[in-house]
């Protein structure tokens, strides 16, 4: 059994450290093996957006837009659906590689067997 990391990142400039971890967290089980599945929920959803983590700094930290990079050259990067929605965010603005999702596949994707979901 393959097990999978899902991984829900709800902060982004509003609180960078805690931003910064869940792109870690996502790479660094890349980097191990690990299959990932990185979720952009509400503030973290603007990274979904060409350029954007690209702005993003935190001191003693990987760049953001290298992270994303990897996790989306690896893995799977969804952007929440309301969360897109609320920000007037739509498929054609996204990068490539980033799906649109909700609740449901989330969801889904947290009960396969061997799956475990952290939040930031």
């Amino acid at each position: 059994m393959t097990r999978q990391l899902v991984i829900k990142v709800t902060a982004g400039t509003d609180a960078p450290e805690r931003c910064n971890q869940a792109f870690t967290v996502a790479t660094a089980a890349l980097v191990s093996g690990v299959p990932v599945s990185l979720w952009l929920t509400g503030e973290s959803a603007w990274f979904a957006l060409p350029g954007r983590a690209k702005e993003f700094d935190l001191p003693e930290a990987a760049p953001l837009e290298d992270l994303l990079n990897a996790v989306l050259a690896g893995g799977q990067v969804t952007l929440c659906t309301q969360c897109a929605a609320r920000r007037g965010i739509t498929p054609d603005d996204v990068l490539p590689g980033v799906r649109i999702a909700g609740a449901p596949t989330f969801v889904e994707e947290v009960l396969h067997e061997g799956a475990q979901a952290l939040v930031y």
